[in-house]
């Protein structure tokens, strides 16, 4: 999701086609194209362009509407194209092949699911059915230490920076729990997967937010060709 401004100037965007099996976004105020993955104009007069990020998640419909009970849902009518072409598209997307402008990277399958984290200059991939597995998952970014969390749907997840101040945080998943909370080791204060503690000495403080990005393995590697990857605890 990306702020549509730049320069001062309100851009409208269309689908214009697909580069590298990623979207191709076409503004309709001065026909630049865009990378969806990236929000990099890459043709056009305003080739070199970036658009701001603007910061979400992605989150089942159960994990959001318990958190927004009275949030509103847009969706498409059952007759329109885009209804049409997302019915089983995870499904058949994922038998289609991968023809990318790069060497494919064996260290996981081309349509593996991941979860990509970049902070300080550095990309890392968290395979998706691992981080759902192991979380709360730890790990150290860019200097930042981080831990995924994943929610009470036991699918939706999140990434936190794992300090409050100055203080590093270790979380462990309670076993008379089951509402998608997690432990700090420190202070036995229990946080939920806002990253917000609800209870114990740290009650009230906020672990600040990390985009998490959920990616197919070919494409995070294409935009991140120095990427690590989170296997077994190490890279």
């Amino acid at each position: 999701m990306w702020e549509r401004t730049v320069d001062g100037r309100v851009l409208s965007f269309r689908l214009a086609g697909i580069n590298n099996q990623n979207f191709i976004m076409q503004d309709r105020e001065t026909g630049s194209w865009w990378q969806q993955v990236s929000g990099a104009a890459i043709l056009g007069p305003l080739k070199g362009k970036q658009l701001v990020r603007v910061f979400h998640d992605e989150l089942t419909f159960r994990a959001w509407s318990m958190e927004q009970p009275g949030g509103r849902v847009l969706h498409p009518a059952a007759d329109t194209a885009w209804q049409r072409f997302s019915d089983n598209w995870e499904e058949s997307t994922a038998k289609a092949p991968v023809r990318v402008h790069a060497t494919l990277d064996q260290r996981l399958p081309a349509r593996e699911v991941i979860l990509g984290i970049e902070l300080g200059g550095v990309a890392k991939a968290y395979p998706q059915k691992r981080v759902l597995a192991q979380a709360p998952l730890h790990d150290r970014i860019g200097g930042v230490p981080v831990v995924l969390l994943v929610g009470p749907d036991a699918k939706s997840v999140r990434g936190f920076a794992s300090r409050v101040e100055r203080q590093e945080l270790e979380f462990i998943r309670p076993v008379d729990d089951s509402s998608g909370t997690v432990l700090d080791v420190a202070t036995g204060s229990r946080w939920d997967f806002r990253g917000r503690a609800i209870s114990g000495p740290l009650s009230g403080r906020q672990l600040t937010p990390v985009y998490v990005l959920k990616d197919y393995w070919f494409d995070w590697m294409t935009y991140h060709p120095g990427t690590g990857i989170y296997l077994l605890g190490r890279e």
